[in-house]
């Protein structure tokens, strides 16, 4: 099977080993993985933030994308290491382009074919192993768009539960908020700090060597705030890069 890569603009710029761990999950359960050179956001910024044009010409773009890849690379699906995109393009995608009913049509086929990279590995693949181990324990963190968008909790905590070596310890509620929420934690940032730090507590609770997550954006938030509470220990990872087996030493504090 051949698969199109969404690879998202935090990965891209900022964890680029999360990508390289899709790649790895992918190909490992028999996938052909293509990568469109052209990609770059799927519009979620614009979209939260009020500009609907840019929204919108951000989403025919990908839409376009990902056609081509489908009709010269044969791609069946698009995947991506984020439930808050995949979450933008399989549902905002259509209800934008509500009024031009040839660009929804191509939305809404785009969308049927558009997953979370988890629950792409679950639910379409039905892998039963991966390639990576983890010495010690994890906890997961269910992140808004991918739990309420897509349904996607289970999903995860099945790949791990493959994970030789690994051991899940459930914080307490695992699936509020981490208070990110895109432009909600620049626009209410005493809000969002508070949520943060409510998450922290409960990840600290778990007595994790780690916590995982499937958005880098939840990831970035509970990390940047797990270290101005002094903690130096809890490695925060991206689910992809521990089912893979992908270190990065920005996910291991100094």
């Amino acid at each position: 099977m051949r698969v199109a890569l969404f690879v998202t603009c935090l990965v891209d710029l900022l964890r680029p080993s999360i990508g390289f761990a899709a790649i790895k999950l992918l190909e490992n359960a028999g996938c052909t993985v293509e990568v469109a050179a052209t990609q770059t956001c799927c519009g979620q910024p614009a979209y939260n933030g009020g500009d609907r044009a840019a929204a919108i010409a951000l989403a025919r773009k990908t839409i376009a994308e990902f056609e081509h890849c489908q009709r010269d690379q044969g791609c069946a699906y698009l995947v991506t290491p984020s439930g808050s995109c995949a979450d933008q393009i399989r549902n905002a995608y259509p209800a934008l382009l509500a009024d031009d009913p040839a660009w929804q049509s191509r939305a809404e086929h785009l969308a049927a074919r558009a997953y979370e990279l988890t629950d792409f590995l679950v639910t379409v693949l039905h892998v039963e192993s991966v390639p990576g181990d983890f010495a010690g324990s994890v906890s997961y963190h269910d992140s808004c768009s991918g739990l309420r968008g897509l349904g996607i909790r289970e999903q995860p905590r099945a790949l791990l539960a493959l994970v030789p070596g690994l051991t899940l310890r459930e914080m307490p509620a695992a699936e509020e908020c981490c208070g990110f929420g895109g432009a909600f934690s620049i626009k209410f940032g005493a809000i969002s700090a508070a949520i943060a730090e409510k998450k922290c507590v409960n990840a600290r609770l778990a007595a994790a060597d780690a916590l995982v997550g499937g958005d880098l954006g939840c990831l970035l938030n509970i990390e940047g705030k797990l270290r101005r509470m002094g903690d130096r220990h809890t490695r925060v990872l991206h689910v992809a890069e521990v089912l893979a087996g992908v270190s990065t030493a920005d996910a291991t504090p100094n």
